[in-house]
């Protein structure tokens, strides 16, 4: 992403550790989300069963920087669609089957450009992702 995060807005679709839970416990998205607000990035969740209060609980619980300043840079949308309106990025850390089914021609089209995924689960298809425009990198296996 041109070598900086800082002021750019980052959509995380998913909190929880794994799909159909509101189990947070030791989710990666916690610990990336942790490194990105240290380098200054705008975090927007979008988890269909953890709310705003969970997603900040598990950051305060860091201890990593005030509960303000978790606030500050964190916020979560009852929309994937809102969450990634506007975004450099996206970061898929939970493996929600509901990912797979999203219009993301329209998302693509609400992003900044160049628009990233980074599919930290592998759930989406890269040749589709890059037919409409991404700039896909699938993580992990």
């Amino acid at each position: 992403m041109y070598n900086t995060v800082a002021a750019k807005k980052i959509a995380f679709l998913g909190w929880a550790f794994k799909k159909d839970t509101n189990d947070t416990r030791e989710s990666a998205a916690i610990y990336v989300a942790n490194d990105l607000i240290n380098e200054q990035a705008q975090i927007a969740v979008y988890d269909p069963k953890v709310s705003q209060a969970k997603a900040l609980a598990d950051l305060d619980y860091l201890e990593s920087r005030t509960k303000e300043a978790n606030a500050k840079q964190l916020q979560s949308f009852a929309s994937p669609y809102d969450a990634c309106h506007g975004a450099h990025a996206i970061a898929v850390l939970t493996e929600w089957d509901e990912f797979k089914t999203y219009d993301w021609q329209k998302i693509y089209d609400g992003m900044q450009k160049p628009a990233f995924v980074f599919d930290g689960r592998n759930l989406l298809h890269r040749v589709e992702m890059e037919a409409i425009g991404f700039v896909y990198q699938g993580i992990g296996s």
